[in-house]
């Protein structure tokens, strides 16, 4: 069965997260992802502490985002590596590197230099803050990112400390918008037959995330603030109270809000002017959420959920990942995979989010171990097992 990128060689030059993010995305796709590791390895093999060790010399972080990939080790400061490290860009559709800028320089393999070795290349550069700017040469980090780009001054609950998005948004967006970019590359190259360099950061990335927070700060000329769970434009929408825990809400519309008033028993809600329109219950926050929570307090989340549901009332539960593992929807949406790694045995990986029904993706590698596959890919360049 054929995968979407079938034929498509990409050399992978990335480590931790966000390249091999992109990367792993590719290669699930169908890429022949060829991850070019340093002596020591990709960082994320030993990321976590003794808690997260697999069997074998790796650990779970490393697992996590180098499925679907072949790994051969190079010192590209040694002159014969580089060597195979050529000869790995001219067979290659896509090269995916996450130095800081000038490193690539240093080491001969920039976009200059390797696009006149293969002009048809498309050349993906991840960085903390892009290739050109006043902040070019900064260390990128998630976190840094995060509070730069003004996420974290938007995330927590109002007047508390600063605090970052629980998943690392900024490494996973510039991971997707790299893969959206070479991807479109891609494309154009079918016409134009000609390579090019694909720039992005981990700041633009996670500052194009902020779609609501730009809207705000432009139309009122004030700068968003931290919310908690509340929406910035709706009312309710957000985490409220129960007997025995939390639940999200969602209504949107005058039907909804009626329908959700109908159901808490609160019809003096619907006909109180302060909530009488989103604006007004945007308006008056606090007292609507207080009057919500009194009237939730009355069941559990799991009644209100199934309640709310029965009369069109967007509402769920708040899940840690014990329990978004054990529920039944994210098993039948096939969201844990399965992989049997040479050392580690039976291990999972979260599964494909993207279902295409005319080339569905498959787990076909398990994450390499370090060098798996050196002499496979020399081979396959015609060069001796001793040339790296």
């Amino acid at each position: 069965m054929t995968l979407p990128l079938d034929g498509v060689r990409v050399v992978d030059l990335t480590q931790v997260m966000g390249g091999p993010f992109c990367t792993m995305q590719l290669g699930d796709l169908g890429a022949d992802v060829i991850k070019v590791e340093p002596p020591t390895g990709d960082l994320s093999r030993s990321m976590g502490g003794a808690q997260l060790r697999m069997p074998g010399d790796d650990n779970a972080p490393f697992f996590a985002l180098n499925r679907n990939k072949r790994s051969i080790v190079l010192d590209l400061t040694q002159d014969g590596d580089r060597t195979v490290m050529m000869a790995l860009v001219r067979s290659a559709d896509v090269l995916v590197e996450s130095f800081r800028p000038g490193v690539t320089k240093r080491l001969g393999v920039d976009y200059e230099t390797v696009s006149a070795l293969n002009p048809r290349l498309i050349y993906a550069s991840i960085s903390g803050f892009g290739q050109t700017g006043p902040y070019a040469d900064r260390p990128g980090f998630d976190l840094i990112a995060q509070g730069m780009s003004g996420i974290m001054s938007v995330t927590g609950d109002p007047g508390g400390n600063p605090v970052k998005c629980g998943v690392p948004i900024a490494d996973l967006s510039v991971g997707l918008i790299a893969t959206n970019g070479i991807l479109a590359a891609l494309i154009a190259r079918g016409t134009t037959g000609r390579g090019q360099h694909v720039d992005t950061s981990l700041f633009e990335s996670a500052l194009a995330m902020s779609v609501w927070e730009t809207t705000e700060y432009w139309a009122t000329g004030e700068a968003p603030r931290a919310m908690g769970s509340a929406h910035r434009l709706s009312a309710p929408y957000q985490a409220f109270r129960t007997s025995d825990g939390y639940m999200t809400l969602a209504a949107l519309t005058s039907l909804q809000w009626e329908r959700l008033c109908a159901t808490l028993d609160r019809a003096t809600l619907a006909a109180d002017a302060r909530f009488a329109t989103n604006a007004a219950r945007m308006a008056n926050r606090p007292a609507l959420v207080h009057e919500i929570e009194v009237a939730l307090a009355a069941r559990t989340t799991a009644d209100w959920v199934e309640r709310m549901l029965a009369v069109g009332v967007p509402a769920g539960p708040i899940h840690d990942f014990a329990q978004v593992f054990a529920d039944a929807h994210t098993h039948a949406r096939h969201m844990i995979e399965e992989i049997d790694h040479p050392v580690a045995g039976r291990v999972r990986t979260l599964g494909f989010p993207l279902k295409m029904s005319d080339t569905p993706l498959r787990v076909r590698r398990p994450p390499p171990l370090l060098g798996e596959h050196s002499a496979e890919i020399l081979r396959e360049l015609g060069l001796g097992e001793d040339a790296a």
